[in-house]
């Protein structure tokens, strides 16, 4: 098999397979900081065999069965983890018999990954961190560039987090009772932090990553059965399934992004909505008992809005007020821009966006390209080219750089 292709291979199975990975070899090895490591030296034996062997028939079977043997071999070597040998060592003779089944089995440990890294010993920081790393598969220095951050002050946050857990004992398992209640708003907001990087990637070549925006439905789904009786995780579930219709219509037959007023509403997929529509009738019904809901329902309730033609801007911007006073932040602040924007005009999209405190998103691209959106449309096309072309600088992304960059020219062109 020619090197590129099989790179390429090894790179889509590693971004569709190493939290599974991670988290199946933590529950293996009570271990995050070694599971990685196991999890790495996979990869690096996929990197030596695969260009010449060729790419196996289940890739991801093949990363877990290396990483396993791995573990048990360096467990033998260690004569104080004896027990440990012997554990992994069963674990590998069950598993090993049906390659397909290995990977069915640790479905839900990826979910028992995210509780871990919400760990209450853990900083949000930490714990955004720790989760990108190990969920999302990021690098140090992809996570560094979207926390705006030095790479060496984000390893070390990570290596600092892990160590933590260990130090505090946490342990693999589902919580359960006043714990899991207590966790539970840390890992929805990881989940959706998973989905949103699979959504609208971070850093890269490409604006989207199917694969972990999937996972991130997945794992709300999971977390919906976890805590049926929560409105606020069906609101989550309902937000991620919605956003994920329009995965299909976000990108041109050649790749290139499309915005959401440009897509082709035909290929959103169907049953997504239907199931996100479910999720959210689910968590209105809930509510309609007295259970309070938040950040996620209002979410949902506002992409909701976005399957139905013509799209009512006037109650987008009511309900993005209401999530103003719910979840207040600078990024609900700029999204009230643009709902505004459409609703009332671009004056009044202006004002908002002009009250977030200029530091609140220094860096990155969201206030000027809801700037230059506005500017474009109030008709200022020499300050919107602008507004974009700023934007375009603050980009980490490709796919959202060649957006910001074909708007400054369409403005510019028109100025």
């Amino acid at each position: 098999m020619p090197a590129q292709e099989s790179t390429e291979a090894i790179t889509a199975t590693w971004r569709a397979e190493s939290a599974r990975l991670v988290a199946a070899l933590t529950r293996m090895t009570r271990d995050v900081d070694l599971a990685e490591d196991l999890a790495q030296d996979a990869l690096v034996a996929a990197l030596e065999s695969w260009p010449g062997d060729g790419v196996p028939a289940n890739p991801g079977a093949w990363l877990m069965t290396t990483a396993k043997r791995r573990g048990v071999d360096q467990f033998r070597r260690a004569e104080n983890l004896r027990r440990k040998t012997a554990l992994l060592a069963l674990d590998e003779r069950q598993d090993m018999s049906d390659l397909d089944a290995q990977v069915d089995h640790i479905e839900d440990d990826v979910l028992r990954l995210v509780f871990l890294t919400c760990h209450p010993a853990l900083s949000p920081e930490s714990r955004a961190a720790l989760t990108l790393r190990l969920v999302c598969g990021l690098t140090t220095a992809e996570i560094a560039r979207g926390f705006l951050a030095a790479e060496s002050a984000v390893a070390q946050r990570i290596s600092r987090a892990k160590r933590t857990l260990g130090e505090a004992g946490a342990t693999f398992e589902l919580p359960a009772g006043a714990e899991r209640e207590q966790r539970l708003d840390d890992v929805m907001a990881v989940v959706y932090l998973v989905f949103n990087e699979g959504y609208a990637a971070t850093s890269g070549d490409s604006w989207t990553r199917p694969e972990l925006a999937h996972e991130g439905v997945r794992l709300a789904r999971m977390l919906a059965e976890l805590a049926p009786a929560e409105p606020e995780v069906h609101g989550l579930q309902a937000l991620v399934e919605l956003q994920a219709s329009r995965l299909p219509a976000r990108l041109d037959p050649d790749g290139r992004p499309v915005l959401l007023e440009d897509q082709d509403r035909t290929l959103w997929d169907r049953a997504l909505i239907g199931r996100g529509l479910a999720a959210l009738a689910r968590a209105e019904a809930i509510a309609a008992g007295g259970t309070p809901v938040g950040r996620y329902f209002l979410q949902a309730s506002i992409a909701a809005q976005h399957t139905r033609e013509p799209t009512d801007w006037r109650r987008i911007a009511a309900l993005y007020d209401a999530l103003a006073v719910a979840a207040p932040g600078p990024v609900v602040e700029v999204n009230r821009a643009v709902a505004h924007g459409r609703a009332f005009g671009p004056a009044a999209g202006m004002a908002v966006l002009d009250a977030v405190a200029p530091a609140a998103l220094a860096g990155s691209p969201l206030v000027p390209s809801v700037r230059g959106d506005l500017l474009e449309r109030a008709g200022r096309h020499r300050e919107a080219a602008a507004a974009f072309a700023e934007a375009a600088d603050r980009s980490r992304n490709a796919g959202e750089r060649s957006v910001l960059e074909r708007r400054a020219g369409e403005n510019r062109a028109r100025a």
